[in-house]
């Protein structure tokens, strides 16, 4: 994002209790031809915009969630759950009302069922009145605010009126014509609530299997339509196009997963695109990003969170880990607009030891981004003699860049990296071994561009030239 600031987020709608009941199928029921499930576990998440006010907060955003619920345990459990998750918690409770439960039974992997159960009536006007007083007092001074409109009853006219003054609004919605009148920042409607929407303003053409072409040809309509800034329309597991007046439509990728897991990525994808506009980034960096942070939970049983590590981690896997040191500029240059700490290391690496291991893993819990240089295969020759390097610089890179703890690695020529320090200008410079920082020749100059020096710990007896002189040895 394009500031450290810890951002404001109040998160606005249906909210409801996802409940996972698992266990073995190991028969068929007498009276029907279905499975007789063994409950063994029962796994309890917020749903709806909860699940998305807990993606926000896991994300590192500071969060109000105003919503309904019903006095009932469902509603307990509901609330109980997000304020361990910490999110700080508006809702307002009906008597009487149903609070929205969906369970879903899973055996062996596979969702054999699902049943909700919820109230979808209108509002009572004092709850109402509750609602827009809560909501009044959780917007003032709020840097974003997420609509998240499943038609369960909470955004009502007189919701969609308070929200027009909004400094960003970003409405996830299952029909958004209704929300044409407050001019949201953005709307993410799935692909059929978009197919509905032209096909029923006459432009037609909705069972074309080629969806992003039919998208791409009414980008300007779906802008009208919907009154948005932008428009974030999915494609059903395939990824997203955005949408904006005066750029061409951007498509986001996804990579292929079960239906079944998909359940709430739609809500992790809008904490992180609503969040990362906030921050600053551009609707095409908060796009990647939903996507990205949309891809972690997909590959997660039941309804999961992002943390903010693992999409800043899935981010960085996306934009590729071995660079040109140019690329690689650029790339952290937008790293620190999102408030990141550089780490900067460098090394032959000729054959990858625990020394090294152990070192790059320290290095990494320094910052938020660790990169390492590695010397060309000229520049080991020169440094360690003949017969140098064992392995060539496009090996030793692809062995550094599969550590996790590693997010670039880019190769230099030079007996000392400064080109690339002058260029990368990292925050914290690390060497391992049993140097001093007077012993480093790269020292004064990261310090003359504001960095700091670190000199960590080292495995004793681990070294490449003594590995590789005990290899030559052996008969």
């Amino acid at each position: 994002m394009g500031t450290d600031k810890i951002i404001s987020a109040v998160v606005i709608g249906d909210v409801m209790l996802d409940s996972w009941l698992r266990g073995p199928a190991k028969r068929l029921a007498q009276e029907a031809p279905v499975p007789v499930m063994s409950l063994e576990a029962t796994e309890d998440a917020p749903g709806g915009a909860a699940n998305t006010a807990a993606n926000l907060v896991a994300l590192g955003a500071r969060v109000r969630l105003v919503g309904v619920v019903g006095d009932d345990e469902c509603g307990e459990k509901l609330v109980q759950s997000l304020r361990l998750l910490g999110v700080q918690v508006d809702l307002v409770t009906v008597p009487g009302r149903r609070t929205a439960h969906k369970r879903r039974l899973v055996t062996s992997g596979q969702l054999t069922a699902r049943y909700d159960e919820e109230d979808r009536d209108a509002l009572p006007e004092t709850a109402e009145r509750e609602l827009l007083r809560r909501l009044a007092d959780a917007g003032a001074g709020a840097d974003v605010v997420v609509a998240c409109d499943y038609g369960g009853g909470v955004c009502t006219p007189a919701v969609r009126r308070a929200l027009t003054e909004a400094p960003l609004l970003v409405v996830d919605a299952h029909a958004v014509a209704p929300w044409r009148e407050c001019a949201p920042a953005a709307v993410l409607p799935n692909y059929l609530e978009v197919v509905r929407l032209l096909d029923g303003d006459g432009s037609g053409g909705g069972d074309t299997d080629d969806r992003p072409a039919y998208l791409m040809a009414r980008s300007g309509r779906l802008l009208e339509l919907t009154g948005a800034g932008m428009v974030v329309t999915t494609l059903d597991g395939e990824g997203t196009l955005l949408h904006r007046d005066g750029h061409p439509p951007y498509r986001t990728y996804a990579e292929p997963a079960p239906q079944h897991m998909a359940t709430g990525a739609g809500d992790t994808y809008t904490a992180a695109f609503a969040l990362w506009l906030a921050g600053g980034a551009t609707p095409e960096e908060a796009a990647e990003a939903g996507q990205a942070a949309a891809g972690v939970v997909v590959r997660r049983p039941g309804t999961a969170i992002c943390t903010r590590y693992e999409l800043l981690r899935a981010l960085r896997r996306h934009e590729g880990t071995v660079q040109t040191p140019e690329r690689l500029a650029q790339l952290l240059d937008a790293h620190r607009r999102r408030g990141e700490r550089v780490v900067f290391t460098n090394g032959c690496f000729d054959v990858l030891h625990r020394g090294h291991v152990t070192y790059l893993e320290e290095a990494a819990r320094l910052g938020d981004v660790l990169v390492v240089a590695v010397n060309s295969d000229a520049s080991v020759a020169r440094l360690k003699g003949p017969g140098r390097p064992v392995n060539p610089c496009e090996d030793r890179m692809s062995v550094i860049a599969a550590l996790n703890d590693v997010d670039y690695v880019a190769e230099f020529d030079e007996d000392t990296p400064e080109r690339l320090l002058r260029m990368i200008r990292p925050e914290i410079y690390v060497k391992g071994g049993d140097y001093t920082p007077e012993m480093l020749p790269e020292a004064p100059l990261v310090r003359a561009l504001g960095g700091e020096v670190r000199v960590l710990g080292y495995v004793p007896d681990r070294s490449t030239t003594a590995i590789i002189g005990r290899m030559r040895a052996l008969p």
